[in-house]
């Protein structure tokens, strides 16, 4: 994915949501956790974030057992496609797409309480590397 692909179809997609759900406010006092992946930290990306008032939480550099994608989402999606082939990209994204709605909204929910208890041992950490989530 580039940073053009990112600002052009994700966060514009992210946009359109925050706008249906908050019609008042908009983006305005929106919050937005991505980790420090290079179209995340893209000028492109950086500038249309701070024009659209949406503040980026720090995620620490190395840190994929602190995104939720990283600990939770994708492991989900690589079992459920295990041993299918891709011949494209759009294959994929189809089988993605077909998958990510049949996961229970409550899933979606309960992820984010792992993901505070995650943090919460970061913190007490002090950064370091732990395993046992």
């Amino acid at each position: 994915m580039t940073s053009t692909y990112y600002v052009q179809n994700t966060l514009s997609q992210v946009k359109s949501v925050i706008n249906e759900q908050r019609p008042k406010v908009s983006t305005l006092r929106t919050l937005l956790l991505h980790d420090n992946a290079g179209p995340h930290k893209a000028r492109a990306t950086t500038q249309l974030l701070r024009e659209l008032g949406i503040q980026v939480l720090p995620h620490p550099a190395y840190s994929p057992n602190l995104a939720p994608c990283d600990f939770w989402l994708f492991p989900i999606l690589k079992d459920r496609l295990a041993g299918r082939k891709f011949d494209c990209t759009q294959g994929l994204t189809k089988a993605v797409n077909l998958e990510l709605p049949t996961i229970p909204e409550e899933d979606y929910q309960g992820v984010f309480w792992k993901w505070q208890i995650r943090l919460k041992r970061c913190i007490e950490s002090h950064g370091e590397y732990f395993e046992g989530l």
